[in-house]
């Protein structure tokens, strides 16, 4: 009977509240190493065991580590038979999770669509490693490689110069002029463009300030106000082109238009007054050569004529003379009054020549 009333003991420590065979919690006697009741020796004759993971301090309620597990789970949505989704078990949930995640990452970071107008620049780990061109390409994940898209196609702007910031530059005649003017760019090589310059388009800037002074330089104060302004874009566009690729930019240029291009706002009404003025003398000059150009066209024709003329009286000197001598007179009686009487030694009675003008009409009475 002893045996008996032993084994029930023992069943009902182990099944209820977590105690063991002699009724007391593991841990409850202040390191949870002592020997039960009885001289430190189970009813089997073992000896008291020692916990595999030391002794833990007094007061904890973690007794192992398959205890901190359950109750982790218990946290994240219920341990033992508990479950996150109806059937699934809540460990599922978290692996579900963290593979989800993985494929998102690996998505996100390996696949890669460039647009037409991009150039895809992949670096690995850093460094330069090659340029994706339009479409679907596929990389190394991040961090091993990263990709940046660069637009190629856009045509980018920029502008020097306005109406409340002067740009003053110096002539060749020693003239001081204002001019704003726009470079118009886009990127040709991706990957000199994002590691060569480290600020590209303050270099751009530079680079076009310096040009357009080197080329003005050149030019005198009203070729740049007026007929030379496109030899001036051609060559600032020329020197910037030049000096850019000697920079490895990646860039080339679209075009260079001169916006504005005046002397300094504290001269600039006297200036126009004076450009006024010789415009006018130009104009009168102009004037007064078109009616020397027409007059010496109009007595080139004449000498022409008179030569013809002569060729003609070579040819018979008495018709020439006597048709240039009826010609002369008709041209001189046509405007006058005239009478003609062909018989000889006949004289006129009456005013022939009052009867062909118009009578004088007397006034109504």
């Amino acid at each position: 009977m002893s045996i008996i009333s032993g084994l029930g003991a023992l069943g009902r420590g182990l099944f209820s509240d977590n105690k063991g065979p002699w009724g007391q919690a593991p841990g409850n006697g202040g390191n949870g190493d002592e020997p039960p009741p009885g001289g430190g020796q189970s009813p089997w004759g073992d000896g008291p065991k020692r916990r595999r993971g030391g002794d833990r301090p007094a007061g904890s309620n973690v007794s192992s580590l398959d205890d901190w597990i359950a109750r982790s789970k218990q946290r994240l949505g219920g341990g033992g038979g508990g479950s996150g989704f109806p059937g699934q078990p809540s460990g599922h949930l978290i692996k579900y999770a963290v593979f989800g995640l993985i494929v998102l990452w690996l998505l996100f970071t390996t696949m890669h669509r460039i647009a037409p107008e991009e150039r895809g620049v992949v670096t690995r780990f850093g460094r330069y490693s090659s340029t994706l061109g339009p479409g679907v390409s596929f990389t190394f994940p991040a961090p091993i490689d990263r990709v940046q898209k660069v637009d190629v196609e856009n045509i980018r702007e920029i502008n020097l110069g306005s109406a409340s910031e002067e740009t003053l530059m110096l002539t060749g005649d020693q003239n001081i002029i204002d001019i704003a003017y726009q470079v118009r760019w886009k990127i040709s090589d991706p990957e000199l463009f994002l590691f060569e310059l480290a600020q590209p388009e303050d270099t751009i800037k530079q680079v076009a300030e310096s040009a357009m002074r080197q080329v003005v330089a050149n030019v005198d104060l009203q070729g740049a106000m007026g007929n030379q302004r496109g030899l001036i874009e051609s060559r600032v566009e020329e020197e910037m082109q030049q000096t850019l690729n000697a920079y490895k930019a990646g860039v080339i240029l679209q075009g260079v238009a001169i916006r504005q291009a005046d002397p300094p706002a504290a001269v600039n009404d006297a200036f126009k007054e004076v450009t006024s003025a010789q415009q006018d003398a130009q104009s009168y000059v102009n004037n007064a050569n078109a009616y020397a150009l027409q007059l010496k066209q109009k007595a080139q024709g004449e000498s022409t004529a008179f030569d013809k003329v002569y060729e003609q009286y070579k040819l018979a000197p008495g018709v020439t003379k006597r048709r240039m001598y009826y010609e002369t007179m008709e041209r001189v009686l046509q405007s006058v009054d005239k009478t003609i009487v062909e018989a000889p030694g006949v004289n006129s009675y009456l005013p022939l020549n009052e009867l062909k003008r118009s009578p004088v009409k007397e006034p109504a009475q």
